[in-house]
């Protein structure tokens, strides 16, 4: 049986340091800091679905919800989600042409040109 979902080390490595930094921010703007990345799949796109990255506070992680922890970094999936990410990894690439998260899934049979939809088999 595949994992749910997993988080790279990258990713873990770079959502605690956003997290960090935005904790920091928070403390001088009065803000309340974030907790945790939801990762979230909505339909949308040229191809049927989407992947949705949010900075949530503790008071939004629902009682529902998966938590991945790894490191200092919290990660968060609702179950309707989780059902289209069975098996992914989320990813961090700090490339040439920018830094990204990325979403490596299995069941995503064709994605967009852009990158930023997919659809299932």
């Amino acid at each position: 049986m595949p994992q749910p979902f997993s988080v790279s080390d990258a990713a873990a490595a770079r959502i605690a340091r956003v997290i960090a930094t935005r904790t920091a921010s928070a403390a001088t703007d009065g803000k309340a800091p974030p907790a945790a990345l939801r990762v979230a799949v909505e339909a949308g796109g040229c191809n049927g679905f989407q992947y949705q990255f949010r900075l949530i506070g503790p008071e939004d992680v629902a009682p529902d919800d998966i938590r991945l922890d790894k490191g200092e970094a919290l990660v968060v999936v609702d179950p309707v989600s989780l059902d289209l990410l069975a098996g992914a990894q989320l990813d961090f690439a700090d490339k040439l042409m920018g830094a990204h998260f990325t979403v490596n899934n299995p069941n995503a049979a064709s994605s967009c040109g852009c990158g930023t939809s997919f659809s299932v088999a």
